[in-house]
């Protein structure tokens, strides 16, 4: 895990925007980080890999004018992994500049998957289920890996 920048996301600037959360936030994208039992027992999640980037993230993407946080959620997951999933907990939100100066919000929930296989894709050419150790160390960013400890007490 590198603390770099996302290429597609910038760099987390770790505070809300202003005393309103959405206030002046330009950009709404949601995602999810879905997890599932080990059979050694644990939590494992799935992480993907973007060959645009060469990055090692989870399945998020941005709100089509009219979408919903959670609908962007379910679309994004669905068109990177393959996987129609349940929602669980939302997780915490990401709040950051992206690589274009603007704001964005990012939010997550746990997911599980309900269907589906994954297929490589343009967006996304792997995905692995790793432990969440092996996640933490292999996120290409610490704002994804901060997200982890929240999945593990939402679950």
């Amino acid at each position: 895990m590198t603390d770099q920048p996302d290429p597609a996301d910038g760099p987390v600037d770790g505070s809300p925007v202003g005393s309103d959360p959405d206030a002046g936030i330009e950009v709404r994208a949601a995602g999810g980080i879905l997890w599932r039992r080990a059979e050694a027992g644990g939590v494992e999640v799935l992480v993907v890999h973007r060959p645009r980037y060469d990055d090692w993230s989870f399945a998020k993407g941005k709100c089509e004018p009219g979408e919903s946080f959670a609908e962007t959620a379910e679309r994004e997951v669905l068109e990177e992994t393959g996987f129609s999933v349940a929602f669980g907990p939302a997780l915490d939100e990401v709040h950051y500049h992206d690589h274009k100066g603007r704001s964005k919000q990012v939010r997550y929930w746990a997911m599980t998957v309900v269907s589906g296989r994954f297929t490589p894709n343009d967006e996304v050419d792997e995905a692995r289920w790793v432990s969440v150790d092996e996640a933490e160390a292999l996120v290409s960013y610490a704002h994804d890996a901060a997200l982890l400890s929240g999945l593990l007490r939402a679950i």
